[in-house]
């Protein structure tokens, strides 16, 4: 069985690196990276990738079939006498569930260990009704998925949780969450064990969208920015292929940066001018009701937009130009070559993504926005959840966790 673990002991997913920076394919959990791209291969197509002899390739290929995460994959083309076998990474071989929890929904779904989503199910949830009676939903409402895709808990790799919250990310423990009162410092991954004794890895869900997002759409960018603007506006950091956390988990927390014009506009946090108290979903819906447009909250801002109400287009567009305003500064330090605008908000498309474009191609350097994509989210309100099966698949398919299963079973 693959191990279990409270906490995510690293994101690279790669094979070991020598101090030369050549890569290592000396154990079964390093070769089995190569196979993580779905590629067929035979024995000797590996050999000859590794350098590794054909005798070592088959003992490795045999444990990996042996633990279920590779399989047969058909026959390669014979030059002369039986054609050779192909092998391939199994995503079927253990699933995961994966859980966004926002302010005020829960999504849980079960996943292959390929991301694919296996069943699904969105619920109204206030996370103001504290961790148990959340967490207590998640437990439920995932046994009766697994149930719905032929799957046991048994066959469950590990549990991914985003929260809507920073996040103590050694521990899992939310850390002083403004919008979760009874959060702070509960122990989420010991209290979902008692349901699910396998690992449960737990992190802002800003951080997980930015994950899910560019592994589905934009792998081959190193250097990428996820924006999420809804109740309130974060970002997700992705530098180097790595995500950023920073030294306590709260890299990443764009709504609370003061924004220029925002001088005498008060802020949940205490604080004048933050971008969340000018440019989130709450903040445009209660500038439109200030100028006699009912609005409570963002969805009332997209439903007016959709109806081609200008004032609300206006006061979208103005909100994309404060956002603008402090990613300009962003592009400048961090240098990313795409920034990626989900959300709830986001869903208004062009609108927000037309302030936000005006201002960071006026204020950020031209040599830092030469090359630089601001696109809207294409995998739209899934991102949490393939972030939140990313995040689990990165840690019980590395290779050290692949190495410990095969000796565990060996």
């Amino acid at each position: 069985m693959i191990p279990t673990a409270g906490k995510e002991p690293g994101s690279n997913t790669g094979a070991d690196t020598g101090t030369d920076g050549t890569v290592s394919h000396s154990r079964a959990g390093d070769l089995f990276q190569l196979l993580r791209d779905g590629k067929a291969r035979t024995r000797a197509e590996l050999a000859l990738t590794t350098g590794l002899a054909r005798s070592t390739i088959a003992a490795r290929i045999d444990a990996l079939i042996s633990s279920g995460l590779v399989g047969p994959a058909g026959e390669a083309t014979s030059s002369g006498g039986r054609p050779p076998s192909r092998f391939a990474f199994n995503p079927a071989a253990r699933c995961v569930l994966a859980v966004d929890v926002g302010a005020t929904h829960v999504i849980v779904a079960v996943t292959d260990l390929g991301g694919n989503v296996l069943s699904e199910r969105r619920l109204v949830q206030d996370v103001a009704d504290g961790p148990e009676a959340v967490l207590d939903r998640v437990a439920t409402e995932g046994a009766a998925l697994l149930a719905a895709a032929g799957r046991s808990v048994a066959d469950v790799a590990g549990v991914g949780i985003g929260l809507p919250g920073p996040v103590e990310h050694d521990t899992g423990r939310p850390m002083k969450p403004p919008i979760m009162p009874g959060w702070d410092g509960f122990d989420v991954v010991s209290y979902v064990q008692r349901s699910l004794p396998v690992s449960v890895l737990v992190d802002n869900d800003v951080n997980i969208m930015a994950l899910g997002e560019r592994t589905a759409h934009w792998p081959e960018h190193e250097n990428f920015l996820f924006i999420k603007v809804a109740t309130g506006i974060g970002s997700g950091i992705i530098s180097s292929g790595q995500l950023q956390r920073g030294a306590n988990g709260t890299a990443g927390d764009l709504g609370h940066v003061r924004v220029p014009r925002g001088d005498d506009v008060l802020c949940r946090c205490g604080n004048y001018g933050c971008l969340e108290a000018l440019a989130s979903g709450p903040a445009v819906a209660a500038e439109l009701d200030r100028q006699g447009i009912p609005a409570a909250k963002g969805s009332d801002v997209l439903r007016l937009v959709a109806e081609g109400n200008l004032q609300a287009v206006q006061a979208l567009r103005q909100a994309g130009r404060d956002l603008g305003d402090v990613l300009a500064t962003v592009v400048n330090l961090l240098n990313p070559s795409v920034i990626v605008i989900g959300g709830s908000l986001g869903q208004a498309g062009e609108h927000l993504m037309a302030g936000v474009r005006e201002v960071v191609y006026r204020r950020s350097l031209p040599l830092a926005t030469a090359h630089l994509r601001i696109a809207l989210s294409g995998a739209g309100d899934r991102a949490a959840i393939l972030g939140a099966s990313q995040l689990v698949t990165q840690h019980v398919l590395s290779p050290a966790a692949i190495e410990a299963t095969l000796q565990a079973a060996g």
